[in-house]
Formats: structure tokens, C-alpha cells, sequence
């Protein structure tokens, strides 16, 4: 019997800082901006972000460890709490997941509307457009059964990593006279419960930007040494992700200005054309919009995925988990999740929009999911000795990480009662959803 190939140190923290960095960083700093009153509470929300994002993944690596099923971030739900939960929470997922596709798709359709309506004034309805006729082209290419392929993947992390030292250039040879005291307080000095307010809504589109640590849950067995490089490829995947949006920060900080800041979009073609004229910008955008239509395809391809595993998991009907003869498509679910991205874009119409929905449905299934560590450490006690990765500091990292995520969901309520409401409203009828799933097919075993 061989053994099967385990990841080393570098693997691992490479797959989380891949994880994790996506395209959020090149819009969410402006919502961050807008809502802080100073600098200060800027940067601490960024810093905030990276902490929380530790004791989670922490959190999630244990979780892994002890619970190492293909599947885990649903299986996990039923084993500890009961199978209607496992429903409805990784049904908000999928929702949650078309959402940041559809905004996404947004963010690239607001850097490409630049280069291809210069100066127009309002170009939202234009953005709309072009959000969806991203999400049909492809569509249509996972329609004809083509897969993308690693050599696309590394294209995309090229120009990932590419476009982040871009933005990070400016810092060495680029003088701005305009940069404010990080002290700086706004004109009318804002009451502490004001204060809690701008933190708690910077770190909505904090959190949307350092996501997918939770993904670490999947890879609880098949890391080396895992008591050892778990937590140590955890700590330096995320204090590189950390140092990188602290830096590119600053650079949109230093180049743009705080008070620009608050009020762009396109910041990072921004910022390429004050250090190197319009037509880098424009390049830049261009190239920011390819990753997006890469990101696009790869979301339409993983998430049909999960619905067969819920299909074949009995919890969705077998038609989710049935393919195409001729091309071997998930065509039921890929139309139905490329339908939902679409309906997402017109519905929410801007990036805004669907931030504070899809960071409100994280919401449930972050809690929920971290507090399944207590059932847990107390059902699986007798692994503690085998080599299983253990988190130091328990409870007080998932005790820290559940309640950042209850203070972002009642930020989100408080901010935009009406999202919240639709969110638990989803939640609601998926629960129910199940139960009534179940009773019919209760009843048809019984004729």
C-alpha cells in the first residue's frame, strides 16, 4: 500500500494565500474608506480583518483535523447539528457564492466601462450589461463541456500577483503632497458609538476581501506534520496576505488620497495612470477585466459541482447530478447557478448591493460552522494524542471569530435592515424547504 502525496509547509501557505486574494482588493478599499471616518480606523479594520481571518482558519484547520471527509463544509453541518441545517446553510452558500460572482463580475464591468466609454456619465445600467453578458459568454463555454486549464490558471495567477506589485510600485518613487496624518480626525469629530458603526461596516468589505481561509477545512489529513505546519502555514499565508493589503493600502492611501478615495471606483487603473499615464490605466483595466472573466468561469464550474454532491448526498433531486451524453455538463446545475448570478447582478444592480447580502449570508455559515469545534473537541476527544492538528488558545480563537461575524451581521442589520431581512428570509424557506422535501418523499415511499 503506498502512501498518498501530503502537501509540505509551501503548499499549503501558497494555497492560502491563493485562497484568499482575489479581486476584492481592488474595490473594497473604497468602501472601506467611505465608511471610516480616519485613517486609523481604516488600517485597523484591514488589521482587524487579518486577525479575525487567523483564528478562523485556526479554527477551520481543527475542524478538518478532526472531521477529514471529502465534502466537509457540508457534511460538517449535519454530523453536528441535523441535516435540514446542512440544507439550508449550504444553500445560502451557493447563493452566497453566485453573489460574489455577480459582484465580481460588477467590479470588472466598472474598470472595462472606463476603456470603452471614456467620460460617459452614468454607465450603471451599461455595467449591468456587461456583468451579465460576462456571466452568459460563459455560460456557454461550460456548456460545450471545456474545462479551464492549468496553464490558465497560471496565467490568471500571473497577472494576479502582476497587478498587486503594480499597485504596490508607487510607494518608491512616487511623492505625494496630499497624504493626511494617519491621526487625522475628520472635521466634526465623531461620537464612539459612530466610530463602532465605521468599524463594523469596514469590516464587511474586509471580510469579503480576506475570504476563503475557510477552505483549510478540507485539508485536515493530507498536510505533513500537520500539528506543526498547519498553524505554521496558517500564520504565514496570512500575515503575507496581511503585509500585502496593509502595503497596497497604503499605496492607494499615499497615491489617491483618503477623501479621493472614498469616492472612486476603478482605484487601482487610478493609480496606474498617476504613476504611468492613461494609457497604463487603461491596460491595467483591461487586464483586471481578464481575471474577472477567469474568476467568472472558475465559480460556474465549482459550484455545479456542489450541487451534485447535495444531489448525490439525496438532499437535492437526482436531476441536479445528472450530465449531458455528449459533452458531460451538469446541465441542470449549471443553469440554474448561472441563472441565479444573473438574476443576482439585476437585481442588486451595484457591487455595493451585493456586498452587504453575500458577507450577511457568510454570516450564518461562518458562526455555525466555527461553533462546531466544541461539539467536536468533546466527540472526536480521543484523537487528541494521534497527530492531529490541535489549536492553541481554544476556546478563546473560535470565541473571537464568531463573534466578529455576529457583530458584522448586526452591522449589515443595522445599515441595511432591508438585505438582512431578504437574507433571513432565504434562510427561512430553506429550511423549510427541506422538511417539505422530506415529507414528499416520506409520502411517496409509502404508496
Amino acid at each position: 500500500m503506498t502512501n498518498k502525496p501530503k502537501l509540505s509547509l509551501f503548499d499549503f501557505t501558497m494555497i492560502m494565500v491563493s485562497f484568499v486574494i482575489g479581486m476584492g482588493i481592488f474595490r473594497t478599499p473604497v468602501n472601506v474608506a467611505r465608511d471610516a471616518p480616519t485613517p486609523l480606523i481604516f488600517f485597523g479594520a484591514w488589521l482587524a480583518g487579518g486577525i479575525i481571518a487567523i483564528c478562523g482558519a485556526l479554527t477551520y484547520a481543527e475542524i478538518g483535523s478532526r472531521f477529514p471527509v471529502t465534502g466537509g463544509y457540508y457534511k460538517i453541518f449535519s454530523y453536528a447539528y441535523h441535516p435540514s441545517v446542512a440544507f439550508a446553510v449550504n444553500c445560502i452558500i451557493l447563493i452566497s457564492n453566485a453573489a460574489s460572482l455577480a459582484g465580481v463580475a460588477l467590479i470588472g464591468a466598472e474598470y472595462i466601462i472606463k476603456v470603452l466609454l471614456p467620460g460617459q456619465g452614468d454607465t450603471q445600467k451599461f455595467q449591468i450589461i456587461i456583468a451579465i453578458l460576462s456571466i452568459a459568454i460563459f455560460y456557454g463555454v461550460n456548456l460545450l463541456g471545456l474545462k479551464m486549464s492549468a496553464r490558465t490558471q497560471n496565467v490568471l495567477t500571473i497577472i494576479k500577483i502582476g497587478l498587486i506589485l503594480l499597485l504596490i510600485t508607487p510607494l518608491f518613487f512616487y511623492s505625494a503632497g496630499h497624504v493626511e496624518n494617519l491621526l487625522a480626525t475628520a472635521t466634526i469629530s465623531p461620537t464612539f458609538k459612530e466610530y463602532i458603526k465605521a468599524f463594523g461596516l469596514g469590516l464587511v468589505a474586509v471580510s469579503f476581501t480576506y475570504g476563503g481561509y475557510q477552505q483549510t477545512i478540507n485539508f485536515g489529513e493530507e498536510v505533513k506534520n500537520p500539528e506543526k505546519n498547519i498553524p505554521k502555514g496558517i500564520f504565514l499565508g496570512l500575515l503575507i496576505i496581511i503585509a500585502l493589503y496593509l502595503t497596497i493600502n497604503y499605496a492607494y492611501y499615499k497615491v489617491i488620497g483618503f477623501e479621493a478615495l472614498k469616492t472612486s471606483t476603478n482605484i487601482a487603473a487610478i493609480m496606474a495612470g498617476h504613476v504611468f499615464g492613461s494609457a497604463a490605466a487603461n491596460i491595467l483595466s483591461v487586464l483586471l477585466f481578464l481575471s474577472v472573466l477567469a474568476y467568472v468561469n472558475v465559480l460556474l464550474m465549482s459550484n455545479p459541482r456542489v450541487m451534485q454532491a447535495m444531489s448525490d448526498e439525496g438532499v437535492l433531486p437526482k436531476t441536479f447530478g445528472k450530465r449531458t451524453i455528449n459533452t458531460n455538463v451538469l446541465f441542470t446545475s449549471l443553469s440554474l447557478f448561472a441563472s441565479m448570478c444573473a438574476l443576482i447582478v439585476f437585481w442588486a444592480k451595484t457591487f455595493d448591493e451585493i456586498l452587504s447580502f453575500t458577507i450577511f449570508l457568510d454570516c450564518f455559515g461562518m458562526i455555525l460552522s466555527a461553533a462546531t469545534i466544541f461539539k467536536l473537541r468533546k466527540k472526536t476527544a480521543h484523537l487528541d494524542d494521534t497527530g492531529i492538528y490541535k489549536m492553541k488558545l481554544f476556546p478563546l480563537m473560535p470565541v473571537v471569530f464568531m463573534l466578529a461575524y455576529f457583530f458584522v451581521a448586526i452591522s449589515i442589520f443595522a445599515d441595511k435592515p432591508n438585505t438582512a431581512f431578504t437574507g433571513l428570509a432565504i434562510l427561512a424557506a430553506f429550511t423549510a424547504l427541506y422538511f417539505v422535501v422530506q415529507y414528499c418523499r416520506d409520502k411517496i415511499k409509502a404508496v
